[in-house]
């Protein structure tokens, strides 16, 4: 080392000297950075929970942030950094795109949502241009892609409601019209062939029953006109036909199936029991005093008649006495009875007939309105729930408008 100090002085002045003007040759660079913090926590979203939809917005700022420098946002910085002024070629903004897409970077924090954006360049003013441009499209873009995915949303959902509108319109004119052709199935109250038939029937004994009350009473009236003269004025008048109190019989036998159906359930001592039993007893005391009345107007009007077969034997047989045309017009009144039940039953016979005729046809008819209210069902179904996403949409959308999907701070 000693005999070749001079040449080791002058090799490591040669190398100083080659590596100063190494370092004096590289250009200067300089770096602009700015830390963005996204603020993805707003005092609406818990209020407007189940009301608004409410995507998972850390994860959208995430993806947006590692997708954020690509060629065509590369390609928007250039254009907004006015870094396209001094470039003439194709080939040279496609060299300076490239540059950029490899330069440029985001570093972020995902605990703590805090991103941060550099670039570096010989030019500081050009720097801080790109980083401003990158801060610009990063927010922007979250905010534009948000307002575009729920404008399709909305116009997704109302084509969808106009297509199930036209499927209900095109349902419920099915069902009118199936309705409209089986409108004999159905009675004024809504009830069907079954119920038709139950009632049906209960008004057909109903009119039975009278017809054969009133069919008794004309038979006696005429044995009691037409008998034999022999038998005297006493006999026929004795031969009348028993008292009838339809409309009572018809509600002691209406009270008497209602306290059946108590006493299947309750107990005598129940309230509903004893007051079935009073309202029969308080009945059953109507028609004795209805009957009693009754028989008395009868022995009234038999003593009238007897005082005057008395005067004139004859009087109940011969045409044109008072007693023969009053006898004759009761008479009258029996036939017309007996007339307007008997048309009463053949039409309910008549309706029962034509019910039972039915009946051959109603399982096709059922299972087609089955068919139908299901699918009307489905749609209708179908239809509220979409209108029910639209106005969450429209919400959201007023949400978004409100509070923003995220707030962006520039820290620095």
């Amino acid at each position: 080392m000693s005999r070749h100090r001079l040449l080791g002085v002058a090799v490591a002045w040669a190398g100083g000297l080659i590596g100063a003007v190494t370092v004096l040759m590289i250009p200067d660079k300089y770096e602009a950075s700015a830390r963005i913090y996204v603020d993805t926590q707003s005092i609406l979203k818990p209020l407007m929970l189940g009301l608004a939809v409410q995507p998972n917005v850390e994860q959208q700022i995430m993806m947006l942030s590692r997708t954020l420098i690509s060629r065509p946002n590369v390609e928007k910085l250039v254009r907004m950094a006015d870094l396209d002024l001094a470039l003439k070629t194709k080939v040279s903004q496609d060299e300076l795109t490239d540059h950029l897409i490899k330069t440029l970077e985001i570093k972020s924090t995902s605990r703590d949502n805090l991103y941060t954006l550099t670039y570096r360049d010989p030019d500081p003013n050009k720097s801080k241009r790109v980083v401003q441009s990158l801060v610009s499209i990063f927010v922007e873009s979250s905010l534009g892609d948000k307002r575009k995915d729920s404008d399709t949303a909305k116009k997704f959902i109302d084509d969808q409601i106009k297509a199930y509108e036209k499927k209900l319109e095109d349902a419920e004119g099915r069902l009118k019209d199936f309705k409209l052709r089986n409108i004999e199935a159905q009675t004024a109250d809504g009830r069907g062939v079954a119920g038709q038939m139950s009632d049906t029937g209960a008004r057909l004994a109903q009119a039975q029953l009278e017809l054969r009350e009133v069919r008794n009473a004309r038979d006696a009236l005429k044995q009691r006109i037409l008998g034999d003269p022999g038998a005297g004025t006493k006999g026929g008048l004795e031969s009348a036909a028993p008292v009838a109190t339809p409309e009572l019989d018809a509600r002691i036998d209406t009270e008497k199936r209602n306290l059946d159906g108590l006493l299947q359930r309750y107990t005598e001592q129940h309230p509903d029991v004893v007051g079935a039993r009073r309202v029969l007893k308080e009945l059953n005391e109507q028609k004795r005093l209805r009957v009693k009345e009754l028989e008395e107007q009868r022995r009234a009007q038999a003593l009238a008649l007897r005082e005057a077969a008395v005067v004139n034997p004859g009087v109940l047989l011969e045409d044109g006495s008072p007693a023969s045309q009053e006898l004759k017009r009761a008479l009258a009144v029996a036939d017309a009875n007996v007339a307007t039940l008997s048309t009463r039953v053949a039409e309910f016979e008549s309706r029962m007939a034509r019910i039972k005729e039915s009946l051959k046809t109603m399982p096709t008819v059922e299972k087609d309105y089955v068919q139908l209210n299901r699918d009307y069902e489905i749609h209708k179904k179908n239809y509220d729930g979409l209108v029910a996403r639209r106005e969450s949409a429209a919400m959201t959308g007023e949400l978004e408008a409100a509070s923003g999907v995220a707030d962006f701070r520039l820290i620095d």
